[in-house]
């Protein structure tokens, strides 16, 4: 019905539309000369607005899609009048808004003329055994059955045509469908498109910026971690080595001990250095793939994790690397803030996205305000054309949901 009513209640819109915007860009190009003509044909790219932004509504609906509208320029700030009023003719938009509306006429024509036909035709058919009655006794009446040598008289007329009844009841949804897409085939093109490109390319700037903003967070995170952690281990471990060097000659049993104390700070700042490197790249991520690397995240994590992974595929490194970072970050929030007793963990494939389900029992709270460790996580997603939802009241419990597109 919504395609029937786009192409029905579309059609004297496109006709009123085509008759003004014809007549008003054939005046403003006529008179354009002596200066009329250029705020007759300011006027008429507004109208042609007015009637594209129905028809943006209009399409909306039938494409399923958000509503989206173009940006129009605006004339510059402190501009004159004059300015201001032929601001319209300025924007490329607006004389896209005109062709849309001189051009929408004739495929709105064959867009009205398919729907109604093919409404009228099955309810014809199929109500012929009560008019066909009376039909079929007027003298000299030929039926179309008759016509195409199948034969003649009621009986066969009544099976003919709701045969033929079905048969259009059938095809004609795909048929109004097929009217209404052509017609909202050159709205789009016309009247979304350019927009479409624009959200498009703030959403991939976006994305750009989101991900500068993820890796440098990441790079000042492993910074202080090297500062705080093995950086300092070295450090010691110099002072050490450099106390065992002057103690060689005067005691060599103070030396050995010194020693020994050295190499046992080797060992710790080597296992640091690992956990930072699984932290950069994780090399089980990169061999094995996601399920693995899950579950190595999850069983160092000190409060229990049940892990579900529901698929095997491997996918692009960004994708696999902002899944595993997810997982990563969180279970090291739930571990030190959430005073959680069990954490789930689910990662299913659904159509051409991955969705990542992780939940808590613990004391809630968590959100994605800047500042705070998630709003690195959102950025690291959108950086993947991803998307973080946290659901946290205060008291718990906690759910976060990653969705990454993975085709």
């Amino acid at each position: 019905m919504l395609d029937t009513r786009y192409t029905l209640v579309g059609f004297p819109t496109a006709v009123i539309a085509f008759l003004l915007l014809v007549a008003g860009f054939a005046a403003g190009i006529g008179t354009a000369v002596v200066w009329i003509g250029v705020p007759i044909l300011a006027g008429t790219l507004l109208i042609a607005r007015g009637f594209a932004d129905a028809e943006r509504g209009w399409l909306a609906d039938v494409l399923d899609r958000p509503p989206v509208r173009p940006r129009y320029k605006p004339a510059p700030p402190g501009s004159g009048r004059f300015r201001r009023l032929v601001n319209p003719l300025t924007s490329g938009q607006s004389w896209l808004d005109l062709l849309h509306g001189i051009f929408n006429f004739p495929i709105s024509i064959v867009s009205f003329l398919f729907t109604v036909v093919f409404w009228a035709l099955p309810i014809l058919a199929l109500t012929y055994p009560i008019y066909g009655y009376y039909t079929s006794r007027i003298p000299h009446n030929v039926e179309l059955p008759e016509l195409l040598g199948i034969g003649n008289g009621y009986e066969t007329n009544v099976v003919f045509y709701l045969t033929l009844g079905v048969l259009f009841l059938f095809i004609s949804p795909f048929v109004i469908r097929g009217a209404a897409l052509l017609r909202a085939g050159l709205g789009r093109a016309l009247l979304t498109g350019v927009a479409e490109l624009q959200e498009r390319i703030d959403d991939l700037a976006e994305g750009r910026a989101a991900a500068v903003s993820a890796e440098a967070n990441a790079l000042r995170k492993l910074e202080r971690d090297i500062h705080d952690g093995p950086q300092q281990r070295l450090v010691s471990l110099a002072m050490d080595l450099s106390r065992a060097q002057r103690q060689m000659q005067k005691d060599p049993e103070a030396a050995q001990a010194t020693i020994t104390s050295a190499i046992t700070a080797t060992r710790e700042t080597l296992d640091e250095l690992r956990a930072l490197s699984r932290g950069i790249a994780p090399p089980i991520l990169t061999d094995r793939g996601l399920a693995p690397a899950l579950a190595a995240v999850a069983g160092r994590c000190t409060v229990p994790v049940e892990l579900d992974v529901q698929t095997v595929e491997r996918y692009q490194a960004a994708v696999e690397n902002a899944i595993y970072f997810v997982v990563a970050e969180t279970l090291t929030n739930v571990a030190k803030h959430s005073r959680a007793t069990v954490c789930t963990i689910q990662l299913v494939r659904v159509g051409d996205m991955l969705v990542l389900t992780i939940g808590d029992d613990g004391v809630g709270g968590a959100h994605v305000a800047k500042g705070h460790g998630l709003a690195g996580l959102a950025d690291r997603l959108r950086a993947v054309d991803g998307e973080l939802v946290v659901q946290s009241p205060d008291g718990g419990p906690t759910l976060i949901m990653a969705e990454v597109p993975c085709a």
